[in-house]
């Protein structure tokens, strides 16, 4: 239990996020992001959980098969793709909603911030790439919202973080009413 230590690693995290969201142009995302982590629900089980290495979400889910601070994280942060998890009429199964792309954008920037937290100095501009790819089989994400997330991942990987961040602030999030789609396995803005 280390209340003191999972606190000083949220308050990184967070500060990481937003001076990130902020170099995008996703300011209110920047200050609101991950607020849900100081409230009892959430920060508690993070502290009897906490590990320093890695989410102590993880560590609770391994002894308990749930975490509840998970469940209520999940649900008050649009960033992560399980927020947009509904029930589909049309299939009558539970599907991944399609994600706005500022959520997108934040949910990527979230997974680089996670992994330069955890990581240190082992961090790698593939890194959040490779965490993603380990976990994608069993993600009920919509195809689109996945395509993008990989596709700014992969950019990452390849260009580094520098140009990322400025493909998000120019391209992706440069209007932000228009919305994208994929077609014939390309990312298309609107």
């Amino acid at each position: 239990m280390d209340f003191f230590g999972h606190l000083r690693t949220i308050n990184h995290h967070k500060m990481l996020v937003t001076k990130t969201c902020f170099q995008v142009g996703l300011y209110l995302q920047g200050i609101c992001h991950d607020l849900s982590k100081y409230h009892p629900m959430e920060f508690i089980p993070g502290g009897i959980y906490y590990q320093g290495d890695r989410s102590p979400i993880s560590r609770e889910k391994e002894l308990k098969q749930c975490s509840e601070g998970w469940l209520h994280h999940k649900g008050r942060n649009p960033h992560h793709f399980e927020y947009w998890i509904d029930y589909s009429a049309q299939t009558r199964t539970l599907v991944g909603m399609k994600m706005p792309k500022k959520y997108v954008a934040e949910m990527v920037i979230d997974r680089i911030c996670a992994c330069k937290n955890y990581m240190k100095e082992n961090y790698k501009d593939s890194s959040a790439l490779d965490y993603y790819m380990k976990g994608r089989s069993v993600m009920l994400i919509h195809e689109e919202s996945d395509y993008l997330a990989v596709y700014l991942l992969t950019m990452l990987a390849k260009e580094g973080e520098e140009a990322l961040l400025s493909y998000m602030r120019h391209r992706l999030l440069k209007h932000r009413n228009r919305d994208y789609h994929v077609i014939k396995g390309r990312l298309v803005l609107d």
